[in-house]
């Protein structure tokens, strides 16, 4: 870490650089700040993990949503030498290697599975793809009883061996100096992108289903839900150690219809995880859910991640002192100077307290975003001291 970006946060005053640890050496800079080093020492648990229960932490652990992607030239590299994103993402040693370039330049307290949230529909007979610059593409939308019908119900290990493989891999190579994370869609989010065939503006198509038709939509809400917690319990046996659920369209629902089209099916994957998982970290995502942010509490998932659009300090409030938050700084902060990112990141960490919070953006990072301001975001996260 620089000694600019320790004295930039040196004079905020609820934190300290030069806080005593035992795992930890520290180097003085010239100008009088404190490093925190960490041994290459593996710990006996994860930060991450220990946060989301509660257990006192130095600092918050950090970790990015869409902190394995194309702002990195690394994975640009690989790109252009594996164009398709399904080659990517379903390749063992591609997965494992696109995982591990954020650990290995910005040890970040979380390490997560290179994947998409739509890898699970080949295996439900549901024909897709990812294509550069259209987003995802499903060949047959579904929108009838009976092409709910020839939805499969989703079997990980015959399906996405690579997955559980990958995973195995990440935990040998990260070895408990950060927690490994899997992550799944929710089952609207995923029947939103079934329906609509692909990404949508308007999510017409899915509401004209919810709206007139809704014993289908439901039908196919309790396939996903059925499936989305198999996997959830696949990726923990292989590995993870906490999982994201993305639920990034849930808010196109207003208040009254997410309880019918998307709690209840949370709720149930949530349920039934816990029963073999009970130990196992899971944290919701919606982008925009300001409006929902109690709903989401409801699911029972250990961490609520908050968008950037919420004020921290209201969504703790709002949330209340049982559930974990994580987030959640405006991604389009890492396009502004050091020093501004180094306020936004002081102030989101003061106002989410020093109890059960995951340092991380409100969004996934953008592409463009400067190399350089990721590695400013993690040196400065890193120094706090609570």
């Amino acid at each position: 870490m620089s000694c600019s970006s320790i004295s930039a946060i040196s004079n905020f005053p609820l934190y300290s650089s030069s806080h005593s640890n035992s795992n930890s050496r520290y180097v003085r800079c010239a100008v009088g700040g404190t490093v925190a080093e960490p041994k290459n020492v593996s710990v006996a648990e994860p930060m991450l993990l220990k946060a989301v229960r509660g257990e006192d932490v130095e600092r918050p652990p950090v970790w990015l949503m869409r902190q394995a992607g194309r702002y990195m030239k690394s994975y640009q590299i690989i790109c252009e030498k594996y164009p398709s994103f399904r080659e990517r993402s379903e390749n063992v040693d591609l997965v494992v290697e696109i995982s591990l370039q954020p650990w290995h330049v910005f040890k970040p307290d979380g390490v997560i599975l290179f994947s998409d949230i739509l890898t699970p529909l080949s295996g439900m007979n549901i024909p897709f793809d990812i294509i550069k610059g259209k987003g995802p593409v499903i060949f047959d939308p579904i929108n009838t009883d009976a092409e709910v019908d020839q939805v499969r119900e989703f079997d990980p290990e015959e399906s996405v061996p690579y997955v559980g493989k990958a995973l195995t891999i990440l935990r040998e190579e990260v070895n408990n100096e950060a927690a490994v994370l899997g992550f799944v869609g929710a089952p609207f989010t995923l029947a939103s992108y079934v329906v609509e065939g692909g990404s949508s503006k308007h999510f017409s198509k899915i509401k004209r289903l919810a709206f007139s038709q809704p014993k289908v939509l439901h039908a196919l809400l309790r396939k996903f839900t059925t499936s989305m917690a198999k996997y959830v319990q696949y990726q923990a046996d292989n590995g993870a150690q906490a999982v994201q659920i993305f639920d990034s369209w849930a808010t196109e629902l207003s208040p009254v219809d997410f309880e019918e089209f998307s709690l209840p099916y949370l709720k149930q994957i949530v349920d039934t995880v816990k029963q073999t998982h009970p130990d196992l970290s899971l944290i919701l995502y919606a982008s925009g859910s300001g409006g929902l942010l109690e709903r989401l509490a409801l699911t029972g998932v250990d961490v609520v991640s908050l968008d950037w659009t919420v004020d921290m300090a209201e969504g703790r409030r709002r949330l209340g002192p049982d559930v974990a938050v994580q987030g959640n700084v405006d991604p389009g902060a890492l396009f502004g100077s050091k020093d501004f990112i180094t306020n936004r990141i002081n102030d989101t960490v003061r106002k989410a307290g020093r109890w059960k919070h995951i340092l991380n953006l409100g969004h996934g990072i953008k592409v463009g975003t400067p190399e350089e301001n990721v590695a400013h975001f993690f040196e400065v996260a890193k120094a706090i001291r609570y």
